[in-house]
């Protein structure tokens, strides 16, 4: 499969409540997905995430309970704390599919010659952005991606 290196899924912005519970920013594309993904942090106890709820149908924040955190004051503690899931827990893709995150470190080239190599991924709203090493930010739309060969052909 590929290396099993941690991906940043959330972050937890603030507390829920006055029980503990907190609030969790989602960065994967559909945040229920945090439901059933083995999400993690060094700075908690390993198991120790779950998943409540939606904060409302449409937002990339959901309520989370950790283990052990039973009041607001423990909460607010762990704001800024960055929840991961290892690559390797991530359902396998049919071919021609990718995940983003396996674009990082990946060659770009334009009209033949390379541009860069992918160090992460933006989007601002008009679609995806690569921004390259050499400091270059590139549109990925329209790009062709060949993992094997681990290279972006962009237009």
């Amino acid at each position: 499969m590929t290396d099993n290196k941690k991906i940043l899924v959330g972050k937890i912005v603030a507390p829920q409540g006055i029980r503990g519970e907190v609030r969790v920013q989602t960065y994967t594309a559909t945040p229920t997905d945090m439901k059933t993904l083995p999400v993690y942090s060094p700075k908690l106890t390993a198991g120790t995430f779950h998943f409540v709820r939606p904060l409302n149908p449409t937002s990339s924040v959901i309520i989370a309970r950790i283990d052990g955190v039973n009041d607001r004051n423990a909460a607010e503690l762990l704001r800024g704390v960055e929840l991961f899931i290892n690559r390797d827990d991530l359902p396998e893709l049919a071919d021609g599919e990718y995940y983003q995150t396996d674009l990082i470190g990946m060659r770009v080239v334009r009209d033949g010659l390379v541009i860069g190599v992918v160090d992460d991924i933006q989007n601002y709203g008009g679609g995806d952005i690569l921004e390259l090493d050499s400091g270059e930010m590139v549109s990925f739309v329209g790009a062709t991606v060949d993992v094997k060969s681990k290279t972006i052909t962009v237009l």
